[in-house]
């Protein structure tokens, strides 16, 4: 019987994709918590010098670069990764070997020389769409089957390899766990809410997608790293977290656009009222990435995964992660956006400025509460 009580420091760690929006704030924490930390990057850091971070340039698909990586470390935290939500049977055979080769051979790689180089602990970064499938689910937990039907590369090669990481679990003596975010935001964000100030800013967002009873779960950064580390420490031999998946999030699923409106808003902008069926944009959006990559149309206004966490419920418990690791996120949404509305007030600015379009300086109202 697994014991949730039994925990463990994390000595020296290794986080991949150290100078992405994760990773970054993972490598903040870490170093906030006084742990000694490695970065390991293909891009050059960003990150500010500090007496114990160490900075490491390198590929994830070279195996020498890995070795080095893992040297001396105790665990690893693996955010790395390239995030493709174009797919299905439709790209071409050029993009299906990149995504692979980074987020299922570069995970392998990571995974055999960790074990090799005596780590003891390895967290994996999954998403919550390894079991949606184009299906409504509502407070799902992680019983649910991975899906098999494949809208987009991401989603692919994060089933691929999540497998592979949970099944090398007490191999050599590494344990391995997997965290599922969802829609990861806050202050560094440069996806979510950037797709959506691009359609604003394009003027697409004419209409609503799908029903406002629609909700989908969000991960605020800060929650996700501290699920995160509380996963890590729970790497341990009788403990809870040794070959599990947790769903991370921030426990308060809600309507996307209803999410997005304030930040739209603090933005001077205005989100339309009007809502057309989900179902058929999807299929629409389908076609489109289909003629994209057959015959060369630009790409759809939304990938399909996209459309489908607008129209369909998808948010997920964290039940397991509450009964296992003690998670709790550490900010409400409320808290979080207070705390993230001049960021995206800022980041919006800069993207008109951009499209050469005059900036107006908006007030940030106050969140909605509640």
């Amino acid at each position: 019987m697994a014991d949730a009580t039994l925990q463990t420091d994390l000595g020296r760690v290794l986080v991949t994709g150290g100078s992405g929006f994760v990773g970054a704030n993972l490598v903040t924490e870490l170093l906030e918590r006084g742990l000694e930390v490695r970065a390991f990057d293909r891009v050059a850091s960003r990150l500010p010098e500090h007496p114990r971070l160490e900075v490491l340039e390198g590929d994830i698909t070279d195996t020498d670069d890995v070795a080095a990586a893992v040297d001396g470390i105790d665990t690893v935290f693996h955010t790395a990764a390239i995030i493709d939500l174009m797919g299905g049977g439709s790209p071409s055979g050029e993009a299906r070997k990149r995504s692979f080769a980074v987020n299922v051979t570069g995970t392998e790689n990571l995974v055999r020389a960790a074990q090799k180089a005596g780590v003891q602990r390895f967290v994996y970064t999954a998403s919550n769409s390894v079991v949606m499938g184009g299906q409504e689910i509502s407070g799902g937990d992680e019983t649910l089957p991975y899906t098999d039907r494949f809208a987009d590369l991401y989603t692919e090669t994060k089933v691929v390899a999540e497998k592979f990481v949970l099944g090398q679990n007490g191999e050599q003596g590494m344990l391995t766990c997997s965290i599922r975010p969802s829609g990861i935001w806050g202050r560094g964000d440069q996806t979510m809410f950037r797709k959506v100030f691009e359609s604003v800013l394009a003027g697409h967002v004419k209409v609503l997608v799908g029903s406002k009873e629609v909700k989908l779960d969000n991960s605020y950064v800060h929650n996700l790293v501290h699920g995160f580390i509380l996963a890590a420490q729970h790497l341990v031999p009788g403990g809870t977290a040794p070959g599990q998946a947790y769903f991370i999030n921030d426990g308060e699923p809600i309507n996307m656009f209803e999410f997005s409106r304030p930040v739209v808003e603090a933005c001077g902008e205005r989100l339309p009222t009007f809502r057309v069926p989900g179902r058929l944009v999807w299929m629409a959006m389908r076609v489109w990435q289909f003629l994209h990559f057959k015959i060369g149309l630009p790409k759809p206004l939304l990938e399909p995964l996209a459309v489908e966490r607008i129209y369909l419920d998808n948010y997920f418990s964290i039940a397991k992660a509450q009964r296992d690791l003690g998670y709790q996120p550490l900010y409400t949404t409320e808290q979080a956006l207070e705390h993230c509305l001049p960021y995206y007030v800022e980041l919006f600015e800069r993207m008109k400025a951009e499209t050469g379009e005059p900036v107006v300086h908006a007030a940030a109202p106050t969140p909605p509460k509640g």
